[in-house]
Formats: C-alpha cells, structure tokens, sequence
C-alpha cells in the first residue's frame, strides 16, 4: 500500500478482517475443513459477494497447510472434510478480490489445540497498522 487508504479499501479491509475472523472461529478440533473455508466464504455472500469463488469475493481456498515447505496439503478448501486435529498448522488468507479496482491478502497462520485455534503472531489490526 501507497499513501492514505481510500474508505473503499478500508471498507474490505474490515470485511477481509471479518472472514478471516468467521474462519478462526470455525476452526475447532474435529470440524472438517471445508466448513472453516464454509464460514470465511459465508461472509462475502453477506455482503453480496460471490456465492462461492465468484468474483467479486474470495476465488481463493481460505487457507492452506504449513510446514517445512511451506505450502503443504490439507487445504481450507470446499470439498476437504478432513477433520481438523491438535497440532495441524495452517494459513488464514480468505483474500477479497474487485475486479478492475483491487484485491487484500493477507496471510496469518495459525496451529490448532485442543482448545481452538493459536495464531502464531497477532494479524494486523488496521489497514494502516501492520503487526510488528
């Protein structure tokens, strides 16, 4: 980013923030993984986008495995109903994408715990405050 957000970025920055949050919340030991994708998606359909991978929204799986190369299967991804264990560690990327104007991705990964989802660093709170 260059400069001072315009209120229509920082309109789907808030709205990226909230699919990303939808998909964290959903993340539970034992929920398949299509259902964290489900739920990031679902906020887009709110807002009018998509269904689905249409544009505009979110043509992206939600998240994909981390590991020692990185990308790694078991994919957040429509279709996965591998069910979700302790110690797995995924990305939370359900980028939002405007044809013609712009597109927000932002990658935070998180591992899973019998109690839920961990971030390994806290995402950014604004648009204009990235994490340090």
């Amino acid at each position: 980013m260059f400069g001072e957000p315009t209120a229509r970025q920082r309109e789907m920055w808030e709205l990226m923030t909230e699919a990303k949050a939808a998909a964290f919340r959903a993340a539970r030991v034992g929920v398949p993984c299509e259902l964290v994708d489900a739920a990031a998606k679902d906020v887009y359909v709110q807002y009018g986008f998509g269904p689905d991978y249409k544009l505009p929204g979110c043509p992206h799986r939600t998240g994909h495995g981390i590991g020692m190369n990185g990308h790694e299967c078991i994919h957040l991804v429509r279709g996965n109903k591998r069910l979700l264990e302790p110690g797995m560690c995924f990305s939370n990327e359900p980028m939002v994408v405007l044809p013609g104007e712009f597109g927000i991705r932002l990658e935070d990964c998180f591992y899973m715990t019998d109690e839920g989802p961990v971030y390994f660093s806290q995402p950014s709170p604004a648009i204009d405050k990235p994490c340090v």
